[in-house]
């Protein structure tokens, strides 16, 4: 009998103290429970969470606990697809390689759900909610405000979240950062001494801070829009510049659904949906960003030459694609040494402005019109880097400027020179190099040449210069 009771009190110890364990256990959970919370919300929310009222098509969903938007009729949309544990993003981008921006939109949607964001920059990027609302997916939309665009802008970000009932998730650069640029070097520095510095505090930190809370952003960068710097541009890639929300090298991945398709394209998709589109498109502006910073093109122009037009045409990006940048500056490098003294080597870009009405002078040649007192016939003469989008966007109208002053009763000799590389610094001491494509006309009886000051590159505007002036 006293074994018994024994053994009956020993059982009852064991239970009593497994219920401990478990009560103990269950308050552990409890009370790490809102820390968890309060960690995974800190981690997941930088983007601000949109308001389900406004955004049928990407509405937060209330049982998530990111907040992150959720179609309304999520349950008629199509499931997300878990992504693999391991992608090979490079096979992913062979793959993809020719498909539809449609079709890479919606993998992408698929793959990321809500931890993938649209960046939309107030321009035709417009397109790619366009398409992610094609789709029937869920997704999220997220812009940079950097203090400094056009109303025209801020208009379009009003009209496009009316037109998909969604929210765009702003963000905003820090406002401390910001008053001590100004403060100390005033609210236009950037004409005097570059854009980097700006951009960087009004448009790069604010967008590592959205991009920490994601796990993939979605970009309208295409490689028409700049030959020099984005030709490479894949659909889809491990950003090799911003960290995502696991932290540490590779864990955001980059898509690019529109890098293979031509500006004219991306218009001729706007106009057939009939989507709200950025007002500046309508007075000449193709490539919008901040205001001050900003301008119209003009015939003959590429599309990157509104931009930064102080600056050299390397210059002109912000930072928020610098991974992508293709840096030519070795090929260029190689080609100068590869082609002797004037650098015009095979190895790089390949040459432009080639034609037999078209002179390519060298160094020397260069040289002797300077010193020249007395000319027997006026020289119109281009300085150039072969690489330069901008030098390429004008070489049909130089051409057809050369043949038609280099025919009957034209008197006048084109020539080219190109002045990159080694030659650079050269042409900026005796030849006015400021930024490329530079024009010069040395005048029959003028010592020094005259810079054409117009960034008007139209066969008409080029042939009014010349004629007023030999």
């Amino acid at each position: 009998m006293a074994s018994a009771t024994a053994s009956i009190s020993s059982h009852s110890v064991a239970l009593r103290d497994l219920k401990a364990a478990r009560i103990g256990a269950m308050k552990q959970q409890v009370a790490a429970a809102p820390a968890a919370r309060a960690q995974r919300a800190r981690a997941v929310r930088p983007l601000r969470a949109a308001e389900p009222a406004r955004q049928p098509v990407s509405a937060s969903a209330a049982a998530a606990p990111a907040a992150a938007p959720v179609a309304e009729d999520a349950a008629a949309a199509p499931a997300v697809e878990d992504p693999a544990p391991a992608v090979d993003y490079e096979a992913l981008a062979q793959e993809l390689q020719g498909a539809s921006p449609l079709e890479i939109m919606d993998r992408a949607l698929a793959m990321f759900g809500s931890d993938i964001a649209i960046a939309f920059s107030g321009a035709e990027d417009v397109a790619l909610i366009e398409y992610a609302k094609l789709t029937r997916r869920p997704f999220r939309v997220f812009s940079l405000d950097t203090g400094r665009l056009n109303p025209e802008t801020y208009q379009l970000f009003d009209k496009v979240e009316k037109h998909y009932g969604i929210r765009i998730e702003y963000m905003f650069p820090d406002a401390g950062e910001v008053q001590a640029l100004v403060r100390a070097k005033g609210l236009f520095s950037f004409y005097e001494d570059g854009h980097q510095e700006c951009c960087r505090a009004r448009k790069v930190r604010p967008l590592r801070r959205a991009l920490r809370g994601l796990r993939a952003w979605i970009t309208g960068q295409r490689k028409d829009q700049s030959p020099g710097t984005r030709a490479a541009i894949p659909v889809v890639q491990v950003d090799p510049s911003f960290e995502g929300l696991a932290g540490g090298a590779g864990s955001l991945v980059k898509w690019n659904p529109v890098a293979n398709v031509d500006g004219k394209d991306v218009w001729t998709f706007l106009r057939a949906m009939d989507v709200p589109v950025n007002a500046l498109h309508a007075q000449g502006y193709v490539s919008i960003g901040c205001e001050p910073c900003t301008r119209p093109v003009l015939p003959g122009q590429h599309e990157r030459e509104g931009r930064w037009w102080w600056e050299d045409a390397k210059a002109k990006e912000c930072g928020l694609h610098k991974g992508n940048i293709d840096d030519q500056g070795g090929a260029a490098a190689a080609a100068h040494k590869a082609g002797g003294a004037n650098g015009n080597g095979s190895a790089g870009a390949p040459d432009i402005f080639e034609s037999s009405g078209v002179v390519s002078l060298t160094r020397a040649g260069v040289e002797n019109l300077l010193r020249l007192e007395s000319r027997a016939e006026p020289w119109l003469v281009v300085l150039y880097a072969p690489w330069c989008p901008f030098c390429q966007a004008m070489e049909a109208s130089y051409l057809e400027l050369a043949e038609r002053l280099g025919g009957a009763g034209g008197g006048v000799k084109v020539g080219k020179f190109r002045a990159d590389g080694e030659q650079k610094a050269f042409a900026q001491q005796e030849l006015q190099l400021q930024s490329f494509p530079t024009i010069l006309l040395f005048p029959s009886r003028t010592a020094r040449p005259i810079k054409y000051p117009s960034e008007k590159r139209d066969v008409d505007s080029l042939l009014a210069f010349v004629n007023s002036l030999r």
